[in-house]
């Protein structure tokens, strides 16, 4: 074991661990998902560590070994509606509009392919550009133009568009 590889993996855990959460919120829909999520990439990624090239393949790496643990997750899950899936429509008040538009957009993107997905998510919430979100998800650069395509329809059909395309400010 390199010494220097694991003080490398450790400062890359503390210093991008919410983001990454942030990522796997977005993947799954769910905080409690989402850190396991995230806790299980970085174990895949810590059995790995060795092998990658450098400390900034770490970022990458993770991120593809979190969207292809969530795919397999998603495709073991049932797929049946859960009791809390229809709530009813609480009255909205002008200032929890921003709220309401988040969520309304979280639901939105949950009905949407996880390929399709992940390429959103990667594209406006992590702005990435196509070329490593290609590499993130294991396909070429017109895969990922032609999901944002289909995502960004899907969602003009929830009039969501504008809440995607508009460059998300990054936490942390």
């Amino acid at each position: 074991m390199d010494p220097g590889r694991d003080h490398e993996f450790a400062e890359f855990v503390d210093g991008r661990f919410t983001a990454l959460q942030r990522f796997g919120y977005l993947l799954t829909g769910e905080w409690h998902l989402a850190e396991d999520l995230v806790q299980t990439a970085l174990t895949k990624v810590w059995f790995h560590r060795n092998s990658l090239r450098s400390g900034n393949a770490l970022e990458s790496y993770t991120r593809t070994v979190m969207v292809n643990t969530s795919t397999q997750w998603w495709r073991r899950k049932w797929r049946g509606e859960t009791p809390t899936e229809q709530l009813p429509e609480a009255p909205s008040h002008e200032q929890y509009g921003s709220v309401d538009d988040r969520d309304l957009l979280l639901r939105a993107l949950a009905t949407l392919p996880r390929r399709t997905r992940a390429a959103l998510v990667l594209r406006y919430f992590e702005d990435l550009p196509e070329a490593e979100i290609a590499q993130i998800m294991g396909c070429s650069v017109g895969t990922v133009k032609s999901s944002v395509s289909r995502g960004l329809a899907k969602l003009r059909e929830h009039h969501l568009v504008a809440a995607v395309s508009a460059p998300a400010q990054k936490e942390g």
